[in-house]
């Protein structure tokens, strides 16, 4: 029996890296878990291997694709206790030389989608339950701080840490928490792109590159996912009930 048997936790971006890193840790403590993205393979891979899991296939920058999304989740599992907005994506350039259609694009993945994912389920995750109803924003230390080359995701995840505690106060009296786990460089296959653009960019090596990044944690090395989704899965269990509008770093030290 799991802290979280009876609980449902939907999961943007659950087919790679830390969503599906997220997805196993739920469903090891309980949870019943449905997996969002945009590309069906992935989702499904992830989810055959977990024993109570749906993949759907959605595109959280459009509000229709969001409600079907809930509706579908629903469908698989009933009602939805626990909202992972963890979707994302980055793309690196000087800021005199992101498009508007870049900047838009960053924008709408990582806070708007973040937005209305949160916004499809809220009727779920408010609703009178004894399971705890939590919604749990993957951000990023780039929400906490600055770093150069990636303006928009810098600006887009500052929002999400914006986002978080603004619906962290209209949210706590109903019992539901609203945090942020914002990650350091993580060894998913965002920050694999990221190190293969900064080789092509630079000529050192991918692995070479991957080293420069890690050393921006404090202790040195890259995060992995598992230590991510191990803090989402505190911040979902019943202990965690007092935790509420905080950005958590995980990042080996302080940001």
């Amino acid at each position: 029996m799991g802290t979280l048997d009876g609980c449902h936790a939907l999961i943007t971006g659950g087919g790679t890296g830390i969503g599906a890193a997220i997805a196993r840790a739920l469903a090891a403590d309980g949870a019943a878990v449905s997996l969002a993205g945009r590309r069906k393979g992935p989702l499904q891979d992830v989810a055959s291997s977990l024993p109570k899991a749906t993949a759907i296939v959605a595109d959280i920058t459009q509000a229709e694709d969001c409600a079907a999304m809930v509706a579908a989740a629903r469908a698989a599992h009933g009602p939805i206790d626990m909202v992972i907005a963890n979707a994302g994506m980055a793309a690196s350039a000087p800021a005199g030389k992101i498009t508007p259609a870049q900047w838009q694009e960053t924008i709408a993945v990582n806070l708007t989608g973040a937005f209305m994912t949160v916004q499809a389920a809220l009727a779920d995750v408010t609703r009178d339950t004894d399971s705890p109803r939590r919604i749990v924003f993957i951000a990023s230390t780039a929400g906490l701080k600055g770093y150069p080359y990636v303006a928009a995701y810098v600006a887009a995840k500052h929002g999400v840490v914006g986002l978080m505690r603004a619906l962290s106060l209209e949210l706590g009296a109903t019992g539901v928490t609203v945090n942020a786990v914002c990650p350091g460089f993580t060894d998913t296959p965002l920050l694999a792109a990221a190190a293969d653009t900064i080789a092509a960019k630079t000529g050192r090596s991918a692995e070479a590159s991957r080293q420069t990044l890690a050393k921006d944690n404090a202790h040195g090395r890259l995060i992995t996912p598992e230590e991510v989704a191990q803090t989402v899965l505190w911040l979902c269990s019943p202990s965690a009930a007092s935790v509420n509008g905080q950005a958590i770093a995980v990042a080996g030290g302080p940001t």
